[in-house]
């Protein structure tokens, strides 16, 4: 049972490897056999971890044609924008940061400012958000998270290509750090919250252009 849960765990860091680094598109249908052969395992757990991500609503399993990267729509967006905030404020406010914490998160602000590439701006950005949350304790909150992040990198690389609008979105961060240092955490969720919702209003109009 080990080993299977550690080639399932391979085959789901593979693809979403792939989905961060945007080689996997909406609407391609995943082929089992290609996989098996790239990564050396067999067709069983590629099955069993294609079906958890499904279940996160990463991918959708269609009849007679397998697994697929769902199509983006505006009513999936705003819920899963609406969702992680709600998620990300509730794991921020029952964290204690560490000085040390607080380096990392300056870290990766200044780590944005210097990112020139779309895809690497969007990676640290999203890793900035991780560091954000992941002294929170509730696993399961957290992996919840995960799985919603994963999906949502579809709606950013397809339709959160502007990097001016980024670059200001990121200044936030900013702000959000300076209240987490004063021990202000109430202030930090009210940013971060706000911090999302701006993404989606942009994401929103692209999609309806």
């Amino acid at each position: 049972m080990y080993q299977n849960q550690v080639l399932r765990n391979t085959v789901k860091n593979h693809l979403l490897d792939q989905i961060q680094k945007g080689e996997l598109k909406v609407g391609k249908t995943i082929n089992l056999a290609a996989l098996s052969r790239k990564i050396g395992v067999s067709v069983t757990p590629i099955r069993e971890a294609l079906s958890q991500l499904e279940q996160a609503r990463i991918i959708k399993a269609i009849p007679n044609r397998g697994f697929v990267v769902s199509q983006l729509t505006r009513k999936e967006a705003k819920n899963l924008y609406e969702t992680i905030a709600e998620l990300e404020v509730m794991a921020l406010e029952n964290s204690v940061f560490s000085e040390e914490d607080v380096q990392s998160l300056r870290l990766h602000q200044l780590k944005l400012q210097q990112s020139h590439t779309f895809m690497t701006r969007l990676k640290v950005r999203f890793q900035f958000h991780q560091l954000l949350v992941h002294k929170c304790s509730n696993t399961v909150l957290l992996q919840i998270l995960d799985d919603l992040k994963a999906r949502l990198l579809f709606y950013e690389q397809g339709y959160g290509q502007d990097a001016s609008f980024y670059e200001n979105v990121d200044n936030q961060n900013e702000s959000i750090v300076r209240a987490i240092e004063d021990d202000n955490l109430p202030t930090a969720a009210l940013i971060l919250k706000m911090n999302w919702m701006v993404v989606l209003e942009y994401i929103d109009r692209q999609m309806s252009a």
